[in-house]
């Protein structure tokens, strides 16, 4: 049985039109205490050279829910993969499709939870990982 109060979080990148991790990936992580509770912005971090944020806070105690934000915008256009697909669409005004993406989640106390975004110029998936 966990002693354990609070949940912790830890992400990590693929970007899977190349199938390595994107690096330098701005991510922040917010909590709050129930879905009517406002966004707490925790910290801010980025991705390493493994596509990994090593350094996320820990979730206060009474955390239900989080959200991690990526940056992908700086990301997406300094790779110009959307440029080179000639048979993609162009991406409109910012040079990519999805300039951020968004993961909200609920947590439970004492539970680790590890959430990994697979990216691409025109889509992304998540999941529960381990």
């Amino acid at each position: 049985m966990s002693t354990q109060t609070t949940a912790s979080v830890s992400t990590h990148i693929l970007d899977t039109s190349v199938g390595r991790p994107a690096a330098s990936v701005a991510v922040s992580l917010s909590a709050r205490g129930g879905s009517r509770e406002p966004w707490v912005v925790l910290g801010r971090s980025a991705t390493d050279a493994d596509g990994r944020c090593r350094d996320l806070p820990a979730l206060p105690e009474g955390t239900t829910h989080v959200r991690l934000d990526f940056e992908t915008e700086a990301y997406l256009h300094s790779q110009k993969r959307a440029e080179a697909q000639q048979d993609a669409p162009a991406p409109r005004d910012s040079g990519a499709f999805f300039p951020e993406v968004a993961i909200t989640f609920a947590v439970t106390p004492g539970e680790h939870f590890h959430v990994p975004l697979l990216l691409n110029p025109f889509g992304y998936s998540v999941y529960r990982g381990s």
